[in-house]
């Protein structure tokens, strides 16, 4: 493949609100040893992309600033040492930055081959929600079988994910949801009760479906605001994991006594800053237990709109109105 030595990518002269992005040329990346360049034909959008436009979600020292955590396309070019992949390859990652361009770095151990019958748009809405709910949901907080969990968020790309997951390894979910129509959304990916939180106390609802057990886990995204409920959402032995702060990062005045009587752990974690090493492994498992459920079709990501590249400001301006359901996906040429 005869490589271009410019590309266009997007630009954030500044942080602010979604006018503040613009597109530039740049230089193409080139693939250093254990890495791979993508030619991008799709990259997902997501929250951590919104934060870091906003100035609180800066990228790690050796990242590209440029923004875009996800991509799918075709392998352009290989560094020293890659074996896993060819050019020519379709293949989708999580990248630690650059996604929202024409060419994107992916190291080799956190790039995937396509789901067998996806296309590039399919496939670019898989990685970050997949890293980050497999690696919450299942290694940290350790869901299994035969237990329950509580969604938060769950019309979001990392609520649709988490709730057909925890679904498909036989859980029983709950979610949250703002509206009618969205937890009706989730009960038909999988969940047993959808919560609208605008109508519903979750904490009751969840008191009463479970018979006044709780659940095993709860998955948050909301931090402070819901910090105290979800401890008593929670049964003996139970496991809350947060991913995010959206509810804000200070829980003032919160009854901690929970934590000890029913002997809760709570965890939490990001995925830009995790080694590349942790990052293989998640991908690893990824492969090797999920999926077979994308090809099967038991399992698939929920994409709610599919936007050309030049539209990133409507993307983001959609990602912060919180009306999607599922993933928000950019298209390149």
């Amino acid at each position: 493949m005869s490589l271009p030595t410019t590309m266009r990518h997007v630009d954030l002269p500044s942080f602010g609100g979604p006018d503040v992005m613009s597109f530039t040329n740049g230089p193409v990346p080139q693939p250093g040893a254990g890495e791979i360049l993508v030619k991008v034909q799709a990259a997902g959008v997501n929250r951590p992309d919104v934060a870091q436009r906003q100035g609180i979600y800066p990228p790690p020292k050796d990242a590209s600033p440029i923004l875009g955590l996800e991509v799918a396309g075709t392998v352009a070019a290989v560094g020293a040492g890659v074996t896993d992949f060819a050019v020519g390859d379709q293949v989708c990652g999580l990248a630690n930055g650059g996604g929202y361009a024409e060419f994107c770095i992916l190291p080799v151990g956190q790039a995937l081959p396509f789901p067998k019958g996806y296309d590039a748009v399919k496939a670019a809405a898989v990685p970050e929600t997949f890293f980050t709910v497999w690696a919450n949901l299942f290694q940290m907080a350790g869901l299994t079988e035969g237990e329950n969990v509580l969604i938060h968020g769950g019309t979001s790309g990392i609520g649709t994910t988490a709730i057909q997951l925890a679904k498909a390894f036989g859980a029983t979910v709950y979610t949250t949801a703002g509206s009618a129509e969205k937890c009706e959304a989730c009960e038909k990916l999988g969940a047993t009760r959808g919560i609208n939180y605008k109508s519903e106390d979750f904490a009751a609802v969840i008191k009463e479906v479970t018979g006044g057990k709780g659940v095993d886990v709860v998955l948050d995204m909301i931090g402070a605001a819901y910090f105290e409920r979800n401890l008593s959402c929670l049964a003996k032995d139970g496991c809350l994991s947060i991913i995010a702060f959206l509810g804000g990062n200070i829980a003032e005045k919160v009854d901690l006594r929970p934590i000890m009587v029913k002997r809760l752990t709570v965890t939490g974690s990001t995925m830009r800053p995790r080694t590349a090493e942790e990052k293989r492994a998640i991908r690893d498992e990824l492969v090797a237990q999920v999926w077979p459920l994308l090809e099967s079709g038991s399992v698939a990501p929920v994409i709610h709109s599919v936007l050309p590249f030049d539209q990133v400001v409507e993307a983001h301006r959609l990602m912060e109105s919180s009306s999607h359901i599922g993933k928000i996906v950019l298209t390149l040429g």
